[in-house]
């Protein structure tokens, strides 16, 4: 009986994997095919939290980015993160908030933006390779920017790390 079970398993085990398409089967992480658009990461919270930092009144981009800055990172960004160089596939997070202060403390407001940096260089050939994408709420809804003017002229001074302001504290 257990012979016959474990005939039966094996047969019906060979036949699910010789009928499996060949565009089905799971690709490794190098074969594997980018968006050719920034995606709102719904699970950049589980990443690694690279820093976080405030920027209060006085500091030249208050206007626009003032505020509690937490930024994460998938694996990929943190090759980066460690090497210098991002490769594609990589996805950096800029979470800001209002920076709330009350009682000799300093917390977390309501979201004002959600930035996200995601490596393609075959596609964001004329923004160093990345692509920039704005979200209003954790929903992903999405917020019209033009990538160039609003993200990219910024960060090409950064061009000697690879266009990334922050940098990794292990």
């Amino acid at each position: 009986m257990k012979t016959l079970l474990l005939s039966v398993f094996v047969t019906a085990f060979a036949l699910i994997v010789s009928c499996t398409p060949p565009g089905r089967q799971e690709k490794t992480a190098e074969q594997k095919e980018l968006p050719s658009e920034v995606l709102y990461p719904a699970d950049y919270r589980s990443w690694t939290h690279v820093k976080s930092m405030v920027l209060e009144p006085g500091h030249p981009l208050y206007e626009s980015f003032g505020g509690i800055h937490h930024i994460y990172a998938n694996a990929e960004a943190m090759q980066g993160y460690r090497s210098g160089t991002f490769p594609d596939g990589s996805v950096i997070v800029f979470d800001l908030l209002e920076a709330l202060r009350k009682d000799s403390a300093v917390s977390e407001g309501n979201r004002k933006v959600i930035g996200v940096m995601y490596k393609n260089s075959n596609v964001f050939t004329e923004t160093g390779g990345w692509g920039f994408g704005g979200f209003s709420d954790q929903k992903g809804t999405r917020v019209q920017l033009d990538a160039k003017s609003a993200c990219f002229n910024c960060h090409a001074g950064r061009k000697d790390f690879d266009y990334v302001f922050s940098s990794y504290r292990p």
